[in-house]
């Protein structure tokens, strides 16, 4: 499908300087669709792009929940250098998974030197890897990308609530015992708590923050560890009927950047 021409469509993210975005979907939809981002890479080119900022504006946090030696699995990598910035700081075991092909192969080829770093092609909802493989697991804006068609936060569709599901299912497959999976997003803990705290995961569920005008949340699951009384009784609200229809919430209007990539640090 191709990228829509109308350069009127082409935004400036706030404080980004001169940085000029890649072009906009039609639909807010398309962010869950591959050939969307097999077109976006193919546009971008050699250009990295940070959600939520670059590793500097989270790393105190990151860091205090890694460990030297840690096998880390980037879940839909992308065109960040989150990866290639956890290689520079020691940890040398990384590996990076995308479902687009046109991003994985962008990324072999910018970080050839880099022998630590592995780039693989896979879809998050079906990892082919062992049970227990990684110490951590590390997602930044993948999820977000989800639900970005979402109107209501507060009823999340049965579709994309199974969809991270699945996600969520693999993640914990993978993770070693104690193992860590951090989700880096900018969903509040009454948005996006309910999803994680779901007793079938098997981990615990904590959060921090990082930022300054705008706040973006760094959550910390441990597998093997017990979920607090109160976040099971917020897991148990995801499967409850869904309440009246709030108004839709945007950060921006709908049919500009998708707040995913708009929003810098």
């Amino acid at each position: 499908m191709a990228p829509p021409s109308d350069s009127s469509r082409r935004r400036r993210a706030p404080g980004s300087g001169s940085l000029d975005l890649p072009w906009l979907p039609d639909s807010n939809l398309r962010y869950r669709d591959r050939r969307f981002w097999d077109s976006r890479y193919r546009q971008a080119g050699a250009t990295a792009a940070e959600w939520f900022g670059g590793l500097s504006c989270f790393r105190q946090q990151l860091e205090a929940e890694l460990r030297p030696g840690d096998r880390i699995l980037v879940l839909g990598c992308g065109n960040s250098a989150l990866s290639s910035d956890l290689f520079q700081l020691g940890y040398t075991d990384v590996t990076s998974v995308d479902y687009s092909l046109v991003c994985i192969a962008g990324m072999q080829a910018r970080y050839a030197q880099c022998q630590g770093l592995q780039w693989v092609v896979m879809d998050a909802r079906d990892l082919a890897f062992a049970d227990g493989t990684f110490d951590v697991v590390l997602e930044k804006g993948t999820l977000d990308s989800m639900m970005v068609a979402e109107m209501d936060p507060w009823n999340v569709s049965p579709e994309t609530t199974a969809l991270l599901d699945q996600v969520l299912k693999e993640v914990s497959r993978v993770l070693r015992p104690g193992g860590r999976f951090i989700s880096i997003t900018f969903a509040q803990p009454h948005f996006r708590k309910r999803h994680y705290a779901q007793p079938a995961y098997g981990w615990s569920l904590r959060h921090s923050t990082y930022g300054t005008d705008f706040h973006y949340f760094l959550y910390v699951m441990c597998k093997g560890q017990e979920l607090s009384p109160a976040d099971l009784a917020l897991g148990r609200r995801l499967h409850e009927p869904p309440g009246p229809a709030c108004p839709p919430s945007f950060l921006q209007a709908s049919d500009s950047e998708d707040y995913l990539s708009a929003i810098e640090l």
